[in-house]
């Protein structure tokens, strides 16, 4: 069950980054021949272009953390030990786990406060429905990260979500 659900999540995250990054190119590219040929333009284009970059980057971090393929600073543990390496790893996946997990809670609460207010994008569009990735997102990263926590204090392989 869980590895099915990891190949459902890898499905998922890729599909919409794909579709996302397809709607991203071709919205900018119309619009870039609507104002060279015909001096007009879509005025809601610019605005979800850039929600749009904001879903792409957030979809692409979760992927990137599904099989440990984020960024990460470990100029330390290349000195380190083989003990010592399992202990780093431990230290930063439950402190990734955690971080990710706080912002996922107070952008969760931002989300809230923007739905409450009513707060509109563009085009009548919502904002929350615009920001609901970011507490998606890093809620997603938070789990993982603590997984991998969970898999190194077992001594098994990190978990992968791929197939």
């Amino acid at each position: 069950m869980i590895k099915r659900l990891g190949t459902m999540t890898f499905w998922l995250e890729n599909s919409l980054m794909v579709l996302l990054l397809t709607a991203m190119i071709l919205l900018a590219v119309g619009q870039i021949i609507l104002r060279n040929v015909w001096d007009m333009g879509l005025s809601w284009s610019d605005p979800l272009l850039r929600i749009m970059v904001l879903w792409v980057g957030l979809l692409g971090a979760m992927a990137a953390s599904r099989q440990r393929e984020h960024i990460s600073i470990d100029v330390l543990s290349h000195y380190l030990p083989v003990a010592w390496k399992r202990i780093s790893r431990l230290v930063t996946d439950l402190f990734s786990a955690a971080i990710c997990g706080l912002i996922s809670y107070h952008a969760a609460r931002f989300v809230l406060m923007e739905k409450e207010e009513g707060m509109i994008a563009f085009a009548n569009v919502p904002a929350w429905w615009c920001e609901i990735i970011i507490p998606i997102a890093f809620g997603v990263m938070a789990l993982r990260f603590f997984l991998f926590f969970l898999a190194g204090m077992t001594h098994r392989h990190t978990p992968d979500a791929a197939p």
